[in-house]
Order: structure tokens, then C-alpha cells, then sequence
């Protein structure tokens, strides 16, 4: 077995970066991002669920948004990936946890993130963001 190249592994990337920011902003369903995340190999998941935890870490969430994107996410509060998230500081090892957890941590981390992300392009980012993120490309977000 081989492993990707730099190349194969930044179009993944990309990859998910689009995905996440389609869900967040609200061009793609969160079941539309898990049936993306659940198509994936184990390593593969496990990359994404570190991504992901840098994008939440990058959009500053809060205690509030842990609990907000909690709630939004559907997994129960007391999961470990719901605990892990509402943590003072949020806790980040989500790609270490079991296999069987990796769908709730995603829909988690997905959730918080979308919370956080809205929160920030409408303060921080608002009619003056050059985050290519959070301006997608006009065929992302037609249906």
C-alpha cells in the first residue's frame, strides 16, 4: 500500500474544507456531510475529525457554542464527543477516540463549528471577509 501524495492529500483537504463550509453555511445538510463522512476510510476519518477540530479551534468557540452545536447536532449531551466539546477548555482528541464514536464526533464538531463560524462572518468577517471560506464560489451554493 502506498501512501497519498502531498498532492492527493491537499485536494482532500480541500475537500473537506468545502464539504464543512457548504454544511456551515448552510448549502449542504448536515445528513448531506455525514453520508460524505461516513463513505470515508478509517484514516481518512480520522484526518477529518482533526481538521474539523482545527476549524472550531480557528473560530474561537465558546462554553455557548459547545452547548448551541451540541443541541443542533442531535448526539445527546452526555456522548463523549458532546462532553469533550463543552469542556472549559473544549477538549480536541476526537480522531482518538473509538471508531464507533467517529459519526457522533463528527456531527459534533460539524454542528459546534457551524455555530461558532456563523457567529464569527457575522462580527468579525462581516462586508469585510477575504476568508475564501466563507466567500464560496457561486456553483457551491445553488442547489
Amino acid at each position: 500500500m502506498t501512501e497519498p501524495s502531498d498532492a492527493g492529500d491537499r485536494t482532500f483537504r480541500r475537500e473537506t474544507e468545502r464539504v464543512v463550509n457548504e454544511v456551515a453555511q448552510g448549502f449542504r445538510t448536515l445528513d448531506d456531510g455525514m453520508a460524505w463522512f461516513s463513505g470515508l476510510s478509517l484514516t481518512s476519518r480520522q484526518e477529518v475529525l482533526q481538521q474539523v477540530a482545527g476549524y472550531a479551534m480557528q473560530a474561537h468557540i465558546t462554553a455557548a457554542d459547545g452547548h448551541a452545536g451540541v443541541a443542533r447536532s442531535g448526539v445527546k449531551p452526555t456522548a463523549n464527543p458532546s462532553v469533550m466539546i463543552c469542556m472549559d477548555p473544549p477538549r480536541y482528541g476526537f480522531a482518538s477516540l473509538p471508531a464507533d464514536e467517529h459519526m457522533k464526533a463528527f456531527r459534533v464538531l460539524v454542528a459546534v463549528f457551524t455555530v461558532a463560524d456563523t457567529r464569527r462572518r457575522e462580527t468579525h468577517c462581516k462586508g469585510t471577509c477575504g476568508h475564501p471560506w466563507h466567500n464560496l464560489p457561486v456553483e457551491a451554493k445553488e442547489p
